[in-house]
This record gives structure tokens, C-alpha cells and sequence, in this order.
């Protein structure tokens, strides 16, 4: 085997290796988080308003938002994420900056 057929090899297992670990972290409920792609950040649940699609959150910093820890309301975009969480929750989620203000796209339990 020569050294071309070596590296492609390699290359090969490594792509076989990082798709398998990426499977079976997402079977595990827990994001993969690749670079360029939204980072999920930690935060407390202390008001859920279901009403106006709302969720107040104690977080650590958002770098994906350049933001630092805080308290803030946040919208969210799919009203049915709210029917997951309650006061108290220790939570993971995905924040982005809209035309409208902050907008929560992903939120899960924290592990």
C-alpha cells in the first residue's frame, strides 16, 4: 500500500469515527456542536409566559450573541417549546438576534 492510499485510508476511518460519535451523542439527546453552528448556552427558568411566548432566563454567557450572563426575557419562536419547561428548570438553548429582539430556537434539559 502506498502513501496515498495510506492517508485516504485515514481520512476514511476519521470521517466513519466523527460520524459515529455524532450519532451517538444525538441518540443521547445531546447536541453535537460544530464550529459555525449555533452554541447551546446554560440558563434557569424563572418565568415561563405562555400567553405572550415568553421565557425569562437566568443564563451564562451566550457567546454565539456575544452577550454576558444576565437575567432577560426572551421570545420564542415555536410556542410549543414552552410546554417543556417550568420555573426551576435547569435548561441548554439556542438564542439568535432577530428583527424583533431575542428569539429562544432550541431549548432541552440540561444534563
Amino acid at each position: 500500500m502506498n502513501i496515498l492510499q495510506r492517508n485516504i485510508l485515514a481520512v476514511a476511518c476519521l470521517a466513519t469515527l466523527a460520524a459515529s460519535t455524532g450519532a451517538q451523542q444525538a441518540a443521547a439527546g445531546r447536541s453535537l456542536e460544530l464550529p459555525g453552528s449555533a452554541a447551546m448556552a446554560d440558563g434557569e427558568v424563572r418565568k415561563v409566559d405562555k400567553g405572550a411566548k415568553k421565557l425569562t432566563i437566568k443564563h451564562g454567557e451566550i457567546k454565539s450573541l456575544d452577550m454576558p450572563p444576565m437575567t432577560m426575557v426572551f421570545q420564542v419562536r415555536d410556542g410549543a417549546l414552552l410546554d417543556a419547561v417550568k420555573v426551576g428548570d435547569r435548561i441548554r438553548f439556542v438564542a439568535e438576534k432577530t428583527a424583533t429582539g431575542y428569539t429562544v430556537t432550541v431549548v432541552q434539559p440540561a444534563p
